[in-house]
């Protein structure tokens, strides 16, 4: 991997406060500079262009022109990554999942004065992934094609039997919305772990559910893996394991995290290892951290087909990348690629006449 750059970011919020409150968080932290602040989207245009940032964080609610319409126009004309900051008010989170789905690297919800230390940990970690995949991202922003609807499959699928388990984190709202609703109504089982903010689960599973021909579901305690269903292990107070084989069920395990993550994917991966082995396949998202590569590894070592999605489409690529240099990963794929693979390899092979 390429070394890191410093991060250099223009904070763009209509608050004196936050404007503030970022500033302060962002120069004690090592690897990042703040080049400038904004008040406006029209302030942050000419800074943009003066300063030339490589990371920008932008309050989703500013008085003109919105973060939304301000996110847009710089993924048209300057794609660079953006980190999007609103209130926790369930509109809040409806506008900052919009954001999720027209570009935004991420969305934080603006910290409560219990849980500062860890937001400003969080923020600063991914801004500096972010300001090191800029060329990535810049180049990824301006060849993603407009999603479309995929055409639902004539024929019934001829699922061989095996199961399939995901994770994703960091970019993983836009990944799924371009996995999974190319799969056919009655695709293979599929558990997905994903760690987003709780409160942008809601609008993520009825984007889904809208755009997709499986059933989207939120994981749930018990529930047998079932074809044409997709559970998504969001609950970040739960672990999403796999049991039993060969009626497989899903169980949500409520223990401490696991090298820091919870759900855990790597646990999620682990389980479908020791449940499933060969009948297992395995796809690692993009993500920050890297969650999910030992427990992808053991699935690989154990004869689950893995992938992984590739650099070039990934928001940031962590979590892939561990799961590369760690040896787990048979194939490498872009985002709009995974779908078929993993159809392919769930799929009944015909014998030969």
């Amino acid at each position: 991997m390429s070394p890191n750059h410093n991060a250099r970011v223009l904070i763009v919020d209509d608050s004196v406060t936050m404007r503030a409150f970022f500033g302060a968080i962002f120069e004690r932290a090592r690897g990042i500079d703040v080049v400038g602040t904004a008040a406006s989207a029209e302030e942050a245009r000419e800074l943009m262009a003066r300063l030339r940032p490589n990371v920008v964080t932008l309050d989703v609610e500013m008085p003109g022109m919105s973060g939304l319409d301000f996110l847009d126009e710089i993924m048209r004309e300057r794609p660079m990554p953006v980190i999007m900051l609103s209130s926790l008010t369930q509109q809040g989170a409806a506008t900052s999942f919009e954001a999720l789905e027209r570009g935004a690297v991420d969305c934080f919800p603006k910290p409560t004065s219990s849980n500062r230390e860890e937001f400003a940990a969080r923020l600063c970690a991914l801004v500096i992934a972010a300001a090191n995949g800029n060329a990535r991202f810049a180049r990824y922003a301006r060849e993603r094609p407009v999603r479309t609807t995929p055409v639902i499959h004539s024929r019934p699928f001829d699922w061989n039997g095996k199961i399939v388990a995901m994770s994703a984190s960091t970019g993983g709202v836009d990944a799924l919305l371009r996995i999974l609703p190319a799969l056919p109504s009655d695709c293979p089982p599929i558990v997905i772990a994903l760690q987003i903010e709780p409160d942008f689960v809601p609008p993520l599973l009825q984007r889904l559910n809208q755009r997709c021909h499986a059933k989207i579901v939120p994981a749930e305690d018990g529930r047998m893996l079932e074809r044409g269903v997709v559970q998504l292990a969001c609950d970040p107070g739960a672990h999403a394991v796999i049991d039993r084989w060969p009626d497989p069920s899903l169980r949500l395990v409520r223990s401490d995290p696991l090298n820091g993550a919870r759900p855990s994917a790597s646990l999620l991966f682990m389980t479908a290892a020791k449940t499933a082995g060969a009948n297992a396949i395995g796809v690692i998202l993009t993500g920050m951290g890297t969650d999910g590569a030992a427990g992808l590894k053991m699935l690989h070592d154990l004869g689950g087909h893995t992938i992984a999605q590739d650099a070039a489409t990934c928001l940031v690529d962590h979590a892939t990348n561990a799961a590369r240099t760690g040896g787990a990963v048979r194939q490498d794929l872009p985002v709009d690629a995974i779908a078929g693979a993993v159809l392919d390899h769930c799929r009944r092979i015909a014998a030969a006449a």
